[in-house]
C-alpha cells in the first residue's frame, strides 16, 4: 500500500471537524420536511445520480423527511423522437397531444421506479407514486398565451394525505408529475411547478431544485458572482434590474412563490457536482443559492451568530 492512501492523522481531524460543522444543522432539521426536486443532467449521468441518492438517503437516516418530485423531460424527448414524432414546444412547456402524453407517462414511471430501487438498494423505504394515485396531484388544462397544448396540466390542488401516509410510515415519497382533471384525465405537469406545489402544501422546512447551473450569479457568466442567500425582497430586485433571463426567470420566480407561500428556504443548487445537498445544507458557506422569506425563522446556529454579532 502506498503512502498516498493512508489515512493521516490530520485528515481524520478533517473528517470531525465536517461532523461537528453539521450538528447544529442536524439538529436544526431534525423532523422537518424538505422536498427535492431532482431533474437535470444529474439524471444522465450514473455516477452523480448514486451521489444523490445517497444524500436522500442519508437525509433520512439523520431524522428528516425528504420527498422527491423528478422530471423526466430529456428521456422523454429522446422516447417521443424514436416513436418517429417530433418535440415541440411553446414557451418551454411541452406540446402533448395523447400519444405523447402516453409517452411522458411510461418514461415518468420508468423513471421512478428507477429511482425507488436505487434508495432501497441503500437500504431505507422509498415508494413510488405519481400525482394520479389517491387524486394526489389535480389540475387544470393549462393554456399559453391562448394557446391549447393539450394534456399539460395547471396545478389546483394538491392533498397530501398519501404523502403524509408515506412519511408517518418512514418511506421516502418519489413523485412522478402526472396529476388528473376533473374528469380524471391524465396530465402532464411541469416538475418545478409539482415540487412548488407539494413543498407549499407539506409546509416543507425545504425545497431544493436541483439544476444544471451553480446557483443565481450577478454576473452569469462569472461563477465568482453567485450569490449564497437572498432575500424575497434582493431576488425581486434582481428580477426587475435585469440580471435574471432564460430559464433562471421561472425557476427564480417558483422559488419566490414556495417562500411566499410557507417554506421556510428554498436552494438552487448545481445537481453536476457531487452531494450538492449535503454541502448545502450541512455546511455554513454552503454550494448554492438559498430564498429566505423576510419573516423566515432563523435557525438555531444563525440565531447565536447574530447574538455574537450584537453583542
Amino acid at each position: 500500500m502506498s503512502n498516498n492512501s493512508k489515512e493521516t492523522m490530520g485528515d481524520k481531524f478533517t473528517k470531525a471537524e465536517v461532523l461537528i460543522e453539521a450538528l447544529p444543522y442536524i439538529r436544526d432539521f431534525n423532523g422537518k420536511i424538505v422536498v427535492v426536486k431532482y431533474g437535470g443532467s444529474a439524471m444522465l449521468d450514473r455516477h452523480l445520480e448514486e451521489s444523490m441518492m445517497k444524500d436522500v438517503a442519508l437525509l433520512k437516516l439523520i431524522g428528516m423527511k425528504p420527498v422527491i418530485v423528478h422530471g423526466g423531460g430529456k428521456e422523454i424527448s429522446k422516447w417521443v423522437s424514436l416513436s418517429g414524432k417530433e418535440a415541440k414546444f411553446v414557451e418551454g412547456f411541452r406540446v402533448t397531444d395523447g400519444e405523447t402524453m402516453e409517452i411522458a407517462e411510461m418514461v415518468l414511471n420508468k423513471v421512478n421506479k428507477h429511482l425507488v430501487a436505487m434508495i432501497e438498494g441503500l437500504g431505507v423505504k422509498a415508494a413510488g407514486i405519481s400525482g394520479k394515485d389517491g387524486a394526489t396531484i389535480t389540475v387544470d388544462k393549462k393554456v399559453v398565451n391562448g394557446q391549447d397544448i393539450g394534456f399539460v396540466g395547471q396545478i389546483k390542488n394538491v392533498d397530501t394525505e398519501l404523502i403524509e401516509t408515506l412519511l408517518v410510515n418512514d418511506f421516502i415519497p418519489v413523485i412522478a408529475p402526472i396529476g388528473l382533471d376533473d374528469n380524471y384525465d391524465t396530465y402532464n405537469i411541469n416538475a418545478d411547478d409539482a415540487a412548488c406545489a407539494v413543498a407549499e402544501a407539506l409546509g416543507a422546512e425545504k425545497l431544493a431544485f436541483m439544476t444544471d447551473i451553480e446557483g443565481v450569479c450577478r454576473d452569469p457568466q462569472d461563477k465568482s458572482t453567485l450569490i449564497s442567500a437572498l432575500t424575497l425582497k434582493e431576488a425581486y430586485q434582481m428580477i426587475e434590474d435585469g440580471y435574471i433571463g432564460g430559464g433562471m426567470l421561472p425557476k427564480l420566480r417558483n422559488c419566490i412563490e414556495a417562500v411566499e407561500n410557507g417554506v421556510n428556504r428554498v436552494h438552487i443548487l448545481d445537481g453536476r457536482k457531487e452531494h450538492c445537498l449535503l454541502l448545502e445544507f450541512f455546511t455554513k458557506k454552503g454550494i448554492g443559492t438559498a430564498i429566505i422569506g423576510e419573516n423566515s425563522s432563523l435557525y438555531s446556529h444563525e440565531k447565536q451568530t447574530a447574538k455574537n454579532k450584537l453583542n
